[in-house]
């Protein structure tokens, strides 16, 4: 993710979020977060998606991720993600973690088909509207690096 990609990224957060991170905050995490690498999937030059984590010592947490809903359902996320895991690993991280709502059965689909596995529970984690969130893991093995996305 660059600083020239804020613009496209509100655009996503708005479509994504019932509480979106304003701009603000991406130009934050990009300027003066060592801890944080974003990164964005594009489909014929536009961005559609991204997605950020944060590496402390050797864990990857990731901090959100959003695919434009004209883009949904072509398995971008999915290869978004994979993408990440590798990049996380890659710099170090054995294991990463992540909350989901428990009203997003998709999502939750998706990072258990990657190898994440529920751990607990945050109680009224999200706070537009007082949702739990489910806590899940993956160990970043060799396994995840054999099936990493691999193109663009």
């Amino acid at each position: 993710m660059e600083l020239t990609d804020l613009a496209r990224i509100e655009e996503v957060e708005q479509l994504s979020f019932t509480t979106p991170w304003p701009t603000k905050a991406f130009y934050n995490e990009l300027v003066f977060n060592n801890f944080a690498h974003y990164t964005v999937v594009t489909v014929d030059d536009r961005v559609m998606g991204y997605c950020g984590f944060w590496l402390i010592l050797d864990e990857a947490h990731v901090t959100n991720i959003a695919i434009h809903p004209e883009a949904r359902g072509m398995g971008l996320g999915e290869r978004l993600m994979r993408h990440v895991m590798n990049l996380a690993r890659s710099l170090g991280a054995t294991r990463m973690t992540l909350e989901v709502r428990v009203s997003n059965l998709v999502a939750q689909r998706l990072y258990e088909k990657l190898g994440f596995v529920r751990s607990g529970i945050r109680k009224e984690y999200y706070t537009d509207n007082r949702e739990d969130a489910i806590i899940m893991w993956v160990t970043l093995d060799e396994q995840a690096e054999t099936t990493a996305y691999s193109g663009n």
